[in-house]
């Protein structure tokens, strides 16, 4: 007996699209340089101005995005917010992408 495949789509699969939102949300240098920063642990906004050497406001609409998308989570403490990755994941995956793209 012939067993048929399902009629093709234009929808991709429920996986393949949640994939694709994740690495579009990570497609900017900036976001990419959060993500490095958060992989050693929570950050203040002014500690990851200082790191990636841009403006706070550049970097508070980056978190934005990436809070978003669920790849950061924010953390209030008194005045200041701090910002963690959700999961390790994500860190893996950019800190491969940077190594791969030094070779």
């Amino acid at each position: 007996m012939a067993t048929t495949s399902p009629p093709p789509t234009d929808d991709p699969a429920p996986d393949l699209q949640a994939a694709s939102d994740l690495l579009r949300a990570l497609a900017s240098p900036v976001r990419l340089g959060i993500v490095r920063e958060l992989a050693g642990g929570g950050k203040y906004v002014h500690e990851l101005v200082n790191a990636l050497g841009v403006s706070q406001p550049l970097v508070s609409q980056h978190l934005r995005v990436l809070r978003g998308s669920r790849i950061v989570t924010a953390r209030r403490q008194a005045r200041e917010t701090q910002y963690s990755l959700t999961d390790d994941h994500v860190a893996h995956i950019v800190l491969d992408a940077i190594r791969h793209a030094r070779e």
